[in-house]
């Protein structure tokens, strides 16, 4: 059985995934080996598949710790006793710092995601479907109520959001003049501004 932790307590899966997210942003995915991850994380090839079964699977894990983080705190505010609208700006801010935060972990998966086995690509795009539909349906609730226009569907509205969060990888530096809450505020009071009537 491998050791479940090194030297400094840090568990081996969380090992394997940094070594797997530093070397699949720096090389690629694709030109990344199972060898060069487990030397990196300093453990073996067994205690790999022992966690993760693949490469295929840790390229997985990868984006579905930050989406399922996302999850949680998309369900968090949308279910807050809190009027619709500060709802849906607390979540788009949210979505946009936690993917800055973990920005490696996104475009290494928008990079890689066409690599995924085809169940694994199925299992993600469920995932994602689910926050997107969450979060549309928060948008759906304004609209119902009169807060948010009806002129623009829901699902373009979404796809809109979360298209330029997609994209924050290609533009986005830590060193750039905007802290992630920055971005997250001009981005989230777009939104709005498109949704009000």
């Amino acid at each position: 059985m491998p050791r479940t932790t090194d030297g400094d307590g840090t568990p081996v899966p969380q090992r394997l995934l940094a070594a797997a997210t530093r070397l699949f942003a720096e090389q690629g995915y694709d030109r990344t080996s199972v060898q060069e991850i487990v030397e990196a994380a300093g453990v073996t090839k067994g205690a790999l598949y022992h966690y993760f079964g693949s490469k295929d699977d840790l390229l997985h894990e990868v984006y579905a710790r930050v989406l399922r983080l996302q999850q949680e705190r998309l369900d968090a505010f949308a279910d807050a006793d809190e009027p619709v609208e500060k709802r849906v700006r607390d979540a788009a801010a949210d979505v946009v710092v936690t993917t800055i935060d973990n920005l490696d972990d996104a475009s290494i998966f928008f990079r890689s995601m066409h690599q995924l086995s085809p169940e694994k690509n199925k299992q993600v795009r469920a995932e994602r479907r689910r926050y997107h539909e969450r979060f549309r349906a928060l948008i759906e609730e304004g609209q119902r109520t009169g807060v948010f226009t009806k002129e623009t569907p829901a699902d373009l509205v979404v796809d809109y959001h979360f298209g330029s969060i997609h994209h924050l990888s290609t533009w986005y530096r830590p060193d750039g003049p905007l802290s992630p809450p920055e971005v997250a505020d001009h981005l989230a009071d777009l939104l709005l501004r498109a949704l009000r009537p």
